[in-house]
Formats: C-alpha cells, structure tokens, sequence
C-alpha cells in the first residue's frame, strides 16, 4: 500500500477556496432565482447568512462556515484534468453544491441533529416544516441550474444527476434501516455491507461531481467513467474518516462532542469492524452496546476504549488508505492534464488528514 500524499501546510485550503471563488458568483445568482423565504434558508445551510441575515455577496457570514467545498472543487478540477477551462463545469459544480445542501438539510432533520458546524440546523433554526421546503427548493433548483447549461452535454449531465438522488435515496435508506437491526448475530450490520452504504450515501454524490467535470469538459466516456469511480472511492475514504471523528474528533472543530456517535449508538465503521473481531474487547464492546442502559461519560470513554482495542480504530484508517490509494489508481487509468491531478491528489491527502 502506498503512503497518501501529504501536501504542504495550507496548499489544500488554497485549491479549496480557488474552486469557491470561480463557483461562488455562479451559486449566488442561482439562489437568487429563490421566494425569499427558501432563499434565506438555503443561504443559511449554505453557511452564506446567519439566521434572517444573507450576505450580498455570497461570502460567509460572521459566525457562519460554507464547508470545505470538496464536491464543487471536484467538479472544477476534473473539468481542468480534461483538459477544458474551470469555467466549463461551474453549472454542475453548482449543481452538486446545491444537493449537497439538500442532504444535509433533510439528514439532520431524519437524525435529529440540532447543530451542524457548530451551529444550529436550519430545522433548529426555522423549524421542521420550512426546512423541508429549504431541502426541497435547493433539489429543485439544483436540477434546474444544471438542466439550463450551456453546451452539448447537459442532457447527459441532468441524467447522470438523476441516477445520483437516486443512489442517494438508496444509501439513506439503508443508513435509517441499519438503526433498528442489532449489533451481533446474523442479522447484525457487517462492515462490507456498511461499505456498501457508504458509497451510496457519500461516494455517489462525489463521483457525480468529478464526472460532471470531466463530462461538462468533453472528456470521453472512459475519463468520465475513472472520473465517477475516483469519487465513489473518495466518498467511501471521506465517511470512515468522517466515522473516526465522529468518536474521536475535537469537539472545538467538529462541533459535536467527543464520543458523540457512540453515544447515539450510530453504526459506524469503526465499530462495526471491531464487532467483526473475536477477542475479549470485541465481545465486551458487544455487551455494552447491547446494553438497554444509556452510555454515560463513563461508557462512552469506555466503549471508545474497546473500539480502539479491538482493531476498530485502526481498520476504518486502513480502510481510508486503500480507497484513496484505488481513486489515485482510478486517476492513473486514464489520460489527464497533471497539473489539475497533482492538485487533486494534494485533496486526497488533506482528506485523510483533515480535522473536521
């Protein structure tokens, strides 16, 4: 297995804001298009406005985060693999950063969850029944800013968006379901079949931007087709180590407190794959989770402990490794500028490394 690629301090965050500056100007004339009512809301899910307040000029606001902006970059950088100008996939980069929103609109609403990036969830914020219409209208909006792109492609693209809500659906659903199935046994939820839902759930959205790049950028069918599986592989890489900071991240960067996806029992990788194990650490993580008693402070540094004991900590990190390691491979399998690749490598490894 090779190492991932490190890149010098600040080179990721600098590509990261390069791509949100060509896409930004594109995205505030999208949402522009909105009610006022929807517009404010998704301005806020966006990180654009705090509550009742968007910035004019699409920038954040004070106290508010636009995110990493992972999806549009992709787009913007495999347009510029295929040898075609940013510019050319800013409609699908704008595309996907609007269904981002909308699933993570509609996900916290499903989950429950009251803050995300260290504030509140528009749900939180302007109560359930209007941040459905937030979810909805950024869908709707989505769909139609890449429906009404300039070129010869875009039939293509809104279906390739399709069959991605579609497979986001999918995984979604599985994810809820895995919540009522039990953590031992043969009906218990294995790590294959979580890996499954993981591509699904975040690789498909990640391999839709990277192939609306490549195929918004006139790239062939087989770069578009490396393209969509580099995503998928990224995606799959991004939610295990999305699952470590759910256990072990800082509570000053992610927003949630430490231990939070134990606490909540949520099935995530690193638990699963250390239920996977035979030892005694595995066998009393079981115990535990199988338990009708709430995990306190104490049980959750506990089962945090028998995690990591029992392999799970270290096999969601390997797990990152090796899907990384396929997308760069993905990468490889096909002609592309190396100037844009370089800078989505310098991605790859910022993303395993990240700290939120």
């Amino acid at each position: 297995m090779t190492s991932p690629t490190v890149a010098p301090a600040g080179t990721a965050p600098r590509v990261l804001a390069r791509c949100r500056d060509l896409v930004r100007p594109a995205l505030s004339t999208a949402l522009a298009r909105l009610h006022p009512w929807p517009h404010e809301m998704a301005s806020f899910a966006l990180g654009r406005s705090t509550a009742g307040a968007a910035r004019a000029d699409g920038a954040p606001a004070d106290g508010a985060s636009e995110g990493k902006g992972v999806r549009q970059a992709l787009a913007v950088l495999c347009a510029e693999a295929a040898g075609a100008p940013g510019q050319s996939a800013v409609a699908g980069a704008v595309a996907v950063e609007l269904t981002h929103a909308f699933t993570l609109v509609h996900d916290d609403i499903m989950d429950g969850d009251g803050t995300r990036r260290q504030r509140e969830t528009v749900w939180k914020a302007y109560g359930t029944g209007a941040a459905v219409l937030a979810g909805d209208a950024l869908f709707a909006l989505a769909v139609q800013t890449l429906a009404e792109a300039p070129g010869p492609h875009t039939a293509a693209a809104v279906r390739r968006l399709s069959q991605t809500l579609g497979g986001l659906v999918h995984g979604q659903a599985d994810d809820l379901l895995f919540a009522a199935r039990p953590w031992t046994g043969p009906e218990a939820v294995g790590p294959d079949e979580y890996r499954t839902m993981a591509e699904l759930k975040t690789g498909t959205l990640l391999g839709c931007a990277a192939a609306l790049g490549g195929l918004l950028g006139g790239a062939p069918a087989a770069t578009v087709t490396a393209l969509d599986r580099t995503g998928r592989h990224l995606g799959v890489a991004f939610q295990a180590v999305d699952d470590l900071l759910g256990i072990w991240g800082d509570p000053a960067v992610t927003g949630k407190p430490v231990h939070s996806d134990l606490r909540q029992r949520k099935k995530t990788y690193p638990v699963l794959a250390a239920l996977a194990g035979e030892g005694r650490a595995a066998q009393e993580l079981a115990a535990l989770l199988n338990s009708p008693l709430p995990l306190d402070d104490t049980g959750a540094v506990r089962a945090a402990a028998l995690v990591e004991a029992a392999g799970g900590r270290t096999a969601t990190l390997d797990e990152a490794r090796r899907h990384l390691d396929a997308a760069r491979a993905c990468l490889r399998s096909v002609p592309l500028a190396p100037g844009p690749v370089a800078e989505i490598e310098v991605l790859l490894g910022f993303l395993l490394h990240r700290t939120e």
